[in-house]
């Protein structure tokens, strides 16, 4: 995800896309337990965005 599609979204907007990603994020360590996991630079990627996610909701919340 691009950071310029986050600056967009609202607090509660980043919050669920928050969930999203972390229960992406729980399905792939799944998959990575039973070795069915295809892309392993996925989970990277994911945690990544997720710290976007919540970086972004933080700076929202100080301007507030």
């Amino acid at each position: 995800m691009a950071k310029s599609v986050l600056i967009d979204l609202t607090v509660p907007e980043l919050a669920a896309k928050g969930r999203e990603l972390r229960q992406e994020l729980f399905n792939l360590r799944i998959q990575k337990a039973t070795a069915r996991l295809e892309k392993p630079h996925r989970l990277r990627e994911i945690r990544r965005e997720i710290a976007r996610c919540e970086t972004r909701a933080s700076e929202l919340s100080k301007k507030s």
